[in-house]
Parts: C-alpha cells; structure tokens; sequence
C-alpha cells in the first residue's frame, strides 16, 4: 500500500526549502531576509534552529509555530575494519528508515543515498525492493543523508552517488530540488558534476531530466544486452525496452554531451557469458555510435551481491574478466566494481530489511 509521506500540510520543512523559499518564509513570519541566509548556512551544517546562536528565542519561537527541521537519525552505524567504509542506518521523523554508505576513496569522501523507503521497481537482484515501495523522501529527507554523515563523521562530502535505496527518477521532482539544493552557496556547495544519479530506466524521466541542464552523471542499470534476459530480471523492461532505453542515452547524450556509465551487475549462469559481452558490445555500439564515434561508453561491472531471497550467485573471477576483456576488444570500456566494505555488507538493502524484522 502507498504510504506517500505528508506532514501537516500548513507546516514546511527547512531543509526542503530554497534560499529563496527561506527568505519568503522568514518575511512571512515578520522577520528581516538577512535571516534566511543565516538560517541556510547553519541548516546545512546540521545545526537545529534551537541550536543556532545567532538567532533570537523569538525568532526561534516564530519558525518552530510554522516549521519543522528533521534530521535523519543514526539508528546504526558500521565501520568497515577493512576499508573504513561506513553504512548507516537512518531513521526518518516517521520512524522509517534508509540506508547511506560513505566511502573514501584517493580523490575525496563519496556518499551513496537513497531515495525513496522500499522501491517499486521489483528488479530481482535487489535486496532494496522486496516489500516494495512504503514512500518517496523529501527533498529535505535526501540532504539530511549528506548532513547527518557528515556532521557524524567530522569531514567534508566530496561526491554524491544516488544508488541506494528507491529509484530515483521514481521520486523525479524532490530528486531535481535536492540536486539544486546541494549545488547551492552557502550550503554544501557540492558541484553537480561531482553527483551520479542512478536509475533503471524510467524513459520519460531521462527525457525530462535531460532538459533541465543539471551536468550530472547518468548511470543507466542495465544488466542484460537484450529484452529477454532484461525483462526476466528487471520488469521495467516490459515497458521500455532496451532499444528504448538506449535510444532515450542516445537523446540525453546529444542534449547534454555528459557521459553515461552503464551499471551491469552479473550473476553467474545468467547474464554472465562471453556470447552475452559480445551481444551487449553489438548493442551499444549500434545503438550510440552509429552516428558518432567519439561518444564515450563505460559499463561498470558489478558482481552480483548474493541474497538468499534471490537465489543468484555471484560470477566466478573467470567469468568476469572474460567478460570484461570482450566487451574491452569491442572498443567499451570495462572496470569491475571493487567491492567496499566486505565485512559490514556495505551494498544497500539488507540493514533495512534486518531492522524491519527485529
């Protein structure tokens, strides 16, 4: 059953509000706009009205009448003894919870989070869509990830990955207002071209976003070089078939000129095989090179992460690099997935079903 979020209609949430939202808040309440610049800087820092110092108790009386500030709570945290990444459990204002994963790499610290509580999107290798979608996140809901982490662990958030819990094109508009709320000055200030947004393939959706000049990253998930093998793992296919989709990264590419990366998570004795490689190198050449030579095409493998609802098993170290090497003598750059966090299960979806069950 949807459950879609709502909080008394006559109340806001701060951190899902523009500077430009603020400051018509603020002169709302009978206060100067100076104030919505305070106020931005300090929100995104983590810090609660009641805990800002440079504001007075009547103004904080004023802004808690008419608004709310929530930021997720750590419910659990792990810290990888391997690599030092770091999964957290959030929970949100209502209880629910999702999942974010900080991983620090030689070029800064990246955040991976979600979208949405549960998913709708039933792909059968995802341990985030069983029990389905409960309910989108609000803008604010996605930013408070990043602060929350941040202001836990003490260092700044370089880089943003939206690969986590939901799918984010599913939830399109409070994924386009995070997207310009943590572009913005004076808050996280974090550039859209250090930011990946990942989704299955909700055609309309890459259209729409190809549109609004966000120079993000695009990761499509696709995982299978034909419909059939598609749509027996991922039932978005049904809808938008792969020649669908690629022509939809066709588009994008020719509005946009940003690469697109291809997610292709493989499972052993089913998407796996050289004859496989070589259909989705035919593919994707066909499909985005055909005009245009120079469009660059990386496909990002990703061993399956092996839950037992699922049954599937991770390929063999063989197997993946023959696959890698076909789709490398094909001219498609290939690169396996390092996983992170091997001993805290660092891939999202299965602490969330653990705090369901307890």
């Amino acid at each position: 059953m949807d459950q879609t979020h709502t909080k008394q209609d006559e109340r806001v949430e701060l951190l899902s509000l523009s500077r430009e939202e603020l400051t018509a808040l603020m002169k709302s309440i009978g206060e100067p706009a100076y104030r919505a610049t305070q106020l931005f800087t300090q929100l995104h820092r983590g810090l609660s009205p009641e805990q800002m110092t440079n504001i007075g108790k009547e103004t904080r009386r004023k802004l808690a009448e008419v608004a709310d500030y929530h930021l997720p709570r750590i419910e659990r945290k792990l810290v990888s003894a391997v690599d030092g990444t770091v999964k957290y459990l959030f929970a949100l204002s209502d209880g629910h919870c999702v999942e974010s994963v900080v991983m620090s790499y030689e070029h800064g610290h990246t955040i991976c989070i979600s979208s949405q509580v549960g998913c709708r999107m039933g792909c059968r290798f995802c341990a985030s869509t069983i029990g389905g979608r409960v309910r989108d996140l609000s803008a604010g809901e996605l930013l408070g990830q990043v602060i929350a982490a941040q202001a836990d662990l003490a260092y700044r958030i370089d880089n943003i990955v939206m690969m986590g819990i939901g799918e984010p094109l599913d939830n399109f508009d409070n994924v386009v207002k995070f997207l310009r709320l943590v572009n913005e000055e004076g808050g996280l200030n974090i550039g859209y071209r250090h930011i990946s947004l990942s989704t299955c393939g909700i055609v309309e959706k890459i259209d729409a976003l190809s549109r609004l000049d966000l120079p993000i990253t695009l990761s499509i998930s696709l995982h299978a070089p034909d419909d059939e093998t598609r749509s027996a793992i991922m039932p978005i296919n049904n809808k938008w078939g792969v020649d669908a989709l690629l022509s939809a990264c066709r588009r994008y590419y020719g509005v946009t000129g940003r690469r697109i990366s291809f997610e292709y998570t493989l499972i052993s004795g089913k998407n796996d095989s050289v004859a496989q490689a070589e259909k989705l190198a035919k593919v994707l050449n066909s499909h985005l090179r055909s005009r245009d030579e120079s469009m660059p095409i990386h496909v990002n493998l990703i061993p399956v992460n092996e839950v037992d609802e699922t049954g599937f098993v991770r390929s063999g170290e063989a197997a993946i690099r023959s696959f890698a090497k076909t789709l490398e003598k094909r001219g498609i750059r290939a690169t396996v997935r390092r996983k992170l966090g091997p001993d805290i299960n660092a891939s999202c979806g299965q602490l969330r079903r653990a705090a369901m069950e307890d």
